[in-house]
C-alpha cells in the first residue's frame, strides 16, 4: 500500500516537474500537449488524494526534488529509508486516530450501557431487541439471510442492505465476532440493535475508507431466514 501510494506521488510530482520545464514557477502552466494535460491531470488526482489524506501540509516542491533526485541519482535518502519515514508517519496518525476513536467509543458504551433497554454481554457485546422473533436461532455453522443498516457513532452510514434494497446471505462464521456472537442470539423474524465495540469489529486495522481504527459499530439487523450447516 505505502509503495503504491509512493507510485501515485511520483507521478503526481513528474507532474509538477512537468509544468515547470521552461521556467521555475508553476504558475500559469501551458497545457499545450497530451502530455501536459496528462501530466496536470495526474497532479489534480494527487492533490486530491492529500487533502482526502488531511496531508495539506506536505510540499509539493519537495516531493518533486524528490524526484528530480532519484533521476539523477543525487537522492538525500535511499528508498528504504523513505518507506520507514512514510510508514512511521502512516502509524502515527493511525494511532493518534484510534485512540481519538477509542475515547469517543469508550463514552458512548458507557453512557449506551445506562439505557435500560440495553444488554451487554461477557464479550462487550451490547444491544437492543428491537422485535422477537419466533423462529429457529443459526448456529455458528449455518448460513443467514439477513438486512442490516450499519453506522458509526456520529450517525454516518457506511454500509446498509437496506438501502441497497436487497438483504444479504452469508456464513455465520464468516464475520466479524460481534455478529457472530450477535446473530446466535437472535430467532429468525427478530430484528436487533447492536453496539459493536472496535474490539469486536475491524480492531485497530479498521477497514475501508469508512471505518477508522478504534470504531464501534451499530448495526440494526433483521434475520430473515437460516439455512442449516452440516
Amino acid at each position: 500500500m505505502i509503495l503504491r501510494k509512493l507510485a501515485i506521488v511520483a507521478l503526481g510530482a513528474a507532474a509538477l516537474t512537468s509544468c515547470k520545464e521552461g521556467g521555475d514557477s508553476m504558475e500559469g502552466a501551458d497545457l499545450t500537449t497530451n502530455w501536459d494535460s496528462l501530466s496536470y491531470s495526474i497532479g489534480i488526482s494527487v492533490g486530491n488524494g492529500l487533502k482526502g489524506q488531511q496531508l495539506r501540509d506536505v510540499s509539493p516542491k519537495v516531493i518533486a526534488q524528490g524526484i528530480n533526485d532519484v533521476l539523477d541519482s543525487t537522492a538525500l535518502i535511499d528508498g528504504e529509508e523513505a518507506n520507514a519515514i512514510i510508514g512511521a508517519f502512516m502509524d502515527k496518525k493511525r494511532n493518534e486516530k484510534s485512540a481519538v476513536a477509542a475515547s469517543v467509543s469508550e463514552g458512548f458504551l458507557e453512557e449506551n450501557a445506562k439505557n435500560p433497554d440495553v444488554v451487554t454481554t461477557g464479550s462487550g457485546l451490547q444491544y437492543i431487541a428491537i422485535k422477537e422473533g419466533t423462529g429457529d436461532k443459526p448456529s455458528s455453522t449455518d448460513k443467514v439471510k439477513v438486512h442490516y443498516h450499519g453506522t458509526l457513532v456520529n450517525g454516518n452510514v457506511f454500509d446498509s442492505s437496506v438501502d441497497r434494497g436487497e438483504p444479504v446471505e452469508f456464513p455465520v462464521n464468516g464475520v466479524i465476532p460481534g455478529w457472530v456472537e450477535g446473530l446466535q442470539l437472535m430467532s429468525v423474524g427478530s430484528k436487533y440493535k447492536f453496539f459493536i465495540p472496535s474490539e469486536l469489529a475491524y480492531g485497530e486495522r479498521g477497514a475501508g475508507q469508512m471505518i477508522g481504527p478504534g470504531e464501534t459499530l451499530i448495526f440494526e439487523v433483521e434475520l430473515l431466514g437460516i439455512t442449516k450447516g452440516e
